[in-house]
């Protein structure tokens, strides 16, 4: 087995970690809002999976295939590397600035004043659109590493 098919495994294993992990919020986000009496443990297993799990899995993603690129001789220039990488650097951005504060501030408001607070509702719905954005990123990312785009 080649280095390069080794890397690839990895790199797929971890895009699924890490996918997987995000596409469960929702999930979670919608059983917190039917059962309120247990929405303060699943924004903590939100939080959990995505510190402990999904980013760091995201970060492998980026050493992968980086390493996966320089193994196969191919240009960081080449549109569908370039590309993922501006979306990538936006996905972390957005996740660091915006998702990962949201949620903090959605267990804090949830704990300080509770599921009905203009707080926690505001949060709810800035987590919302926030996920939404960082899912679209992510899906385009992952058609550009499966499609591989040329001009």
């Amino acid at each position: 087995m080649s280095i390069y098919l080794l890397l690839k495994f990895l790199h797929v294993l971890f895009a699924i970690v890490a996918t997987g992990f995000n596409a469960s919020y929702p999930i979670w986000f919608n059983r917190a809002q039917r059962e309120p009496e247990h929405a303060l443990y699943a924004l903590r297993g939100i939080k959990t999976l995505d510190d402990r799990f999904a980013n760091p899995a995201y970060a492998l993603l980026l050493v992968l295939g980086l390493a996966m690129t320089f193994s196969a001789g191919i240009p960081l220039t080449t549109l569908w590397v370039a590309s993922a990488l501006v979306l990538y650097v936006l996905l972390i951005v957005g996740g660091v600035a915006f998702y990962s504060p949201t949620l903090k501030g959605q267990i804090a408001a949830l704990e300080s004043s509770g599921p009905n607070s203009a707080e926690f509702l505001r949060l709810s719905q800035r987590g919302t659109v926030v996920g939404i954005v960082l899912a679209v990123d992510v899906a385009v990312i992952v058609f550009l590493m499966v499609v591989k785009p040329t001009l």
